[in-house]
């Protein structure tokens, strides 16, 4: 099943938007945490405790019925859940399973928060989800930019935050966290805008809130720039959340391909990150729930 359908670019462009002085504008702007910095400016990692706060993706698993999967993670020690929504809350109050990303607000990943004719809308459906979000006990909400279309990356960036800035009073207020996905517009998610890390970080850094982040989902990203550690290390403030995957093919995190996940992990640890790490990658192996302890047992450093 596709991601697309569950929750349902041109090069140029990108060129022209990211100069390596603009990209270095960039670099200067990102904020690090003093315990972050060395005295010579040079990243400066925080012991690695061992501590992954470990999350799954529902949809991979969408052949399996949700009560029976919160069952099954459960057993596996795994204490959160990523992309289900509000219908799907009672059952995760039932297992004792925390939605460490909601969704359900917006129009999914291809109509999103660069096309302003969608403002009025958006900005009604995620004022109205964030309260419930909240009263729930949960702190995260997914938001997509939306796809291309034609349109130029800078206008798509403003245009991003000018409707975003909308709903920031009321995600502050209930202390919900909108998080836009960095997914891949060559493979799976064609056209798709906020398809780099520089994109995403100046979107955060016009925002200007602690209530707007990243979710950097490695598989995504690994397919669109890699130097996967070192952006982690660079921009880590800016990046809420993280989901996993191999690439290529978005299967398995072990050998058969090109990333080396403990390795990931001790960089994200490195920085200080309390938040989850949510697997994100369709099982090929006829037992799903044993890849996905796999994945788990990789991840847990």
């Amino acid at each position: 099943m596709e991601r697309r359908k569950f929750i349902g670019r041109s090069a140029a462009a990108s060129a022209a938007l990211f100069t390596p002085v603009a990209g270095q504008h960039l670099r200067e702007a990102s904020p690090q945490p003093e315990s972050g910095k060395s005295e010579t400016g040079a990243f400066k990692p925080k012991p690695t405790e061992g501590v992954i706060n470990h999350s799954v993706c529902y949809w991979c698993y969408g052949s399996i019925p949700l009560d029976t999967f919160l069952g099954n993670i459960a057993e596996l020690g795994i204490g959160a859940i990523d992309l289900v929504g509000p219908e799907e809350f009672p059952l995760l109050k039932k297992h004792g399973i925390h939605a460490s990303m909601c969704w359900g607000a917006g129009k999914g990943i291809v109509e999103g928060w660069n096309d302003p004719r969608l403002h009025d809308e958006l900005v009604a459906d995620y004022n109205e989800k964030i309260p419930i979000i909240a009263e729930a006990g949960y702190t995260n909400l997914i938001c997509f930019s939306g796809n291309r279309n034609g349109m130029n990356d800078l206008v798509g960036l403003q245009n991003c935050v000018e409707g975003l800035s909308k709903i920031m009073p009321t995600a502050e207020k209930y202390g919900v966290v909108l998080q836009m996905e960095l997914l891949n517009s060559k493979v799976d998610h064609k056209d798709y805008m906020c398809d780099n890390t520089l994109w995403g970080v100046e979107l955060c850094r016009r925002l200007g809130t602690d209530h707007f982040k990243l979710l950097y989902d490695i598989y995504h990203m690994q397919i669109m720039e890699g130097d996967v550690i070192r952006n982690i290390r660079e921009y880590h403030p800016y990046f809420g959340h993280y989901h996993t995957g191999g690439n290529p093919g978005r299967h398995e995190i072990d050998e058969t391909q090109e990333l080396y996940y403990p390795a990931i992990m001790r960089a994200i640890a490195a920085t200080g990150f309390t938040g989850h790490v949510a697997q994100e990658f369709i099982p090929s192996w006829e037992d799903k729930l044993a890849a996905l302890k796999q994945g788990i047992e990789i991840c847990d450093i």
